[in-house]
């Protein structure tokens, strides 16, 4: 099993940034993908950003591109999502996930149906 913790949110005003933490513990060499969704009100959950954890290579959602960055240190077994340039319309619960995917498919890595481990959530409210 994996286990995944994640940390970070709050309240910011538009325009500002916050940094969102993941903490992955237990059998995580069973992964190679991470990935942060999130769901705003009344709205489905979206797929933000991934990242290949043994390659590094990463994958945003077009509405992110340019102002979230994912990354990881894999010593700490820790992924981040830096957020800045924030919207109102970011506001959501955010979600770290973790899974075993093979494929070349990139839209495959924000997809929230690929992802086997699920962290419980860290809320960001952005206020116009």
């Amino acid at each position: 099993q994996v286990q995944l913790v994640e940390s970070g949110g709050g309240s910011v005003q538009a325009g500002g940034s916050l940094r969102l933490s993941c903490a992955a513990s237990g059998n995580t060499r069973k992964t190679n993908h991470m990935a942060w969704f999130r769901q705003g009100p009344g709205k489905e959950r979206e797929g933000v950003a991934a990242v290949a954890t043994r390659g590094g290579t990463t994958y945003y959602a077009d509405s992110v591109k340019g102002r979230f960055t994912i990354s990881q240190d894999n010593a700490k077994n820790i992924m981040y999502l830096q957020m800045a340039s924030l919207k109102p319309e970011d506001t959501a619960m955010y979600y770290c996930a973790a899974a075993a995917i093979y494929s070349d498919s990139t839209g495959l890595f924000l997809y929230d149906e690929a992802y086997s481990y699920w962290g419980q959530g860290t809320l960001v409210i952005v206020s116009s």
